[in-house]
């Protein structure tokens, strides 16, 4: 079972807490540490730089991602503290800390594997409510190198493991890697057991070759000019979510706009199957076809048959990369033409087309791209952008994914600022899910859920038929 939402949606069970964090001697080390040639990867460094905008927010503005599981049996302290510390000298997205430097750059500085060493601290008996305080405010914000903790919540039948991360060390596919690797080392640390782990890649090296490629850009490379035409056919501007956010009186008009979440089930197993072959009948393929779906519910909403879709694409590649910890992903376009009154069936080939040309830009940052505008290029997007998102990820695949049926695992958000909406369609063995990130205004949840209608309505048609027919929007009639 995988439980999705945000950190204060999560209802642990009261219990004996212990949090493990870096020790006063390692953060001093730490602190000692020279700039490292290689800098952060783009998404970071934006991530940095949006997040130092809004230090003042009054709230924790970057997201920490929260993943929590269930162990059955005591809980072996000393055990643990050996497993996290392994888990964290494996992965070199860990051994890195950020600094704004007099230039106005963002530097990265390296500590050793060795530098690493996560100390317990008992915290006592906490109610369900402190553990998941605690848990926000221990873990500290991306500009400090100790931007992650783990901890224990004890029962008498057991223990919660959880790792509270923040987004500038990891993703969706880190997180599910991360709750595998804890109880591989846990188990042998603990109990002896055979913990032979995959090889995995540096992310430092990821970061060297991401700026490589993005060195030898310039305004006319034809990647970046892809870009810039997409956006261009835009408007000039990135894509915005089809229905409003904001009441029109200004009402929910706040400086911040708090995060909100809603999850619901879209189908089971058998239908999930049966909507995969009919994108699979018509030359397309998961992906293609959900970003479909997105394209026909933006047109019946909006009118508009043009449709400019932005989806996440891992980089990890394959090999030891496929098996490595750290923020792994760049945002792709795909734009998709839907006319009235035609089948779905139709837009799946074009999307999935569309797809695979989107992700030949997965190596050119669209960070990097506004580097490269010039003022005649008539792109407006300010610093901070944020675009509407529709993800898939085929759970199943995930390594050690049988893991998630045997173990109650959750996985969180906090409550940052949301300005837009994500959309995550996540396929279990035993179903499908979709769940949605946006903005916390009474007018955003209304849209959610006449969004969530339509995308669910046109699935299950399209598993229970095999075809849908795009409506003519009321707008347009």
């Amino acid at each position: 079972m995988v439980d999705f939402g945000l950190i204060d949606e999560w209802r642990p069970t009261a219990g004996r807490v212990t949090t493990w964090s870096m020790s006063p001697n390692a953060l001093d080390r730490a602190a000692r540490a020279p700039v490292h040639p290689v800098p952060p990867s783009h998404q970071q460094e934006e991530y940095l730089r949006t997040a130092l905008r809004n230090a003042d927010a009054g709230f924790r503005f970057s997201r920490l991602c929260l993943l929590a599981f269930d162990f059955q049996g005591p809980l072996h302290a000393d055990a643990l503290g050996r497993a996290i510390n392994g888990f964290l000298r494996r992965h070199d997205t860990y051994r890195s800390w950020f600094s704004l430097e007099d230039d106005g750059t963002v530097a990265r500085h390296v500590v050793t594997p060795e530098t690493i060493e996560m100390t317990p601290t008992s915290y006592g008996e906490l109610s369900g409510a402190e553990i998941v305080a605690h848990v926000q405010e221990t873990t500290p914000g991306p500009f400090r190198w100790d931007c992650f903790t783990f901890g224990a919540v004890e029962r008498d039948t057991g223990f919660t493991l959880y790792a509270a991360v923040d987004h500038l060390n990891t993703d969706g596919m880190s997180q599910a890697m991360t709750c595998r690797e804890l109880i591989s080392l846990y188990l042998g640390e603990a109990f002896g057991a055979d913990t032979e782990l995959p090889e995995v890649a540096g992310y430092l090296d990821y970061c060297a070759h991401e700026r490589s490629v993005s060195a030898g850009l310039d305004h006319d490379s034809p990647h970046v000019r892809r870009w810039l035409d997409l956006v261009r056919a835009d408007g000039g501007r990135l894509p915005s979510f089809p229905l409003p956010l904001r009441s029109v009186d200004g009402d929910d008009d706040e400086a911040y706009t708090r995060s909100a979440h809603r999850s619901a089930v879209i189908f089971d197993e058998a239908a999930a199957q049966r909507f995969a072959e009919v994108g699979k009948a018509h030359g397309g393929n998961m992906i293609g076809s959900l970003l479909a779906v997105a394209a026909v519910v933006a047109q019946e909403f909006t009118g508009r048959s043009s449709y400019l879709g932005m989806t996440p694409k891992s980089t990890r590649g394959e090999g030891p990369g496929r098996n490595s910890i750290g923020w792994f992903t760049s945002l792709i376009p795909v734009p998709i033409e839907v006319g009235a009154d035609v089948p779905f069936t139709s837009l799946v080939g074009p999307a999935f087309q569309s797809y695979l040309a989107g992700k030949e830009l997965t190596d050119v940052s669209f960070h990097r791209v506004l580097q490269l505008v010039e003022p005649g290029d008539g792109i407006d997007v300010a610093p901070g952008w944020s675009v509407p998102m529709v993800s898939y990820i085929d759970v199943r695949r995930l390594p050690g994914v049988e893991l998630l049926d045997a173990i109650d695992v959750n996985l969180f958000g906090n409550r940052g600022s949301s300005e837009e909406v994500f959309l995550w369609v996540n396929r279990f063995p035993k179903e499908t899910m979709i769940s949605f990130l946006f903005p916390d205004t009474p007018q955003a949840h209304e849209s959610i859920e006449r969004y969530l209608e339509a995308f669910t309505r046109i699935m299950n048609q399209v598993a229970t038929t095999g075809d849908y027919r795009t409506v003519v929007p009321a707008a347009a009639r």
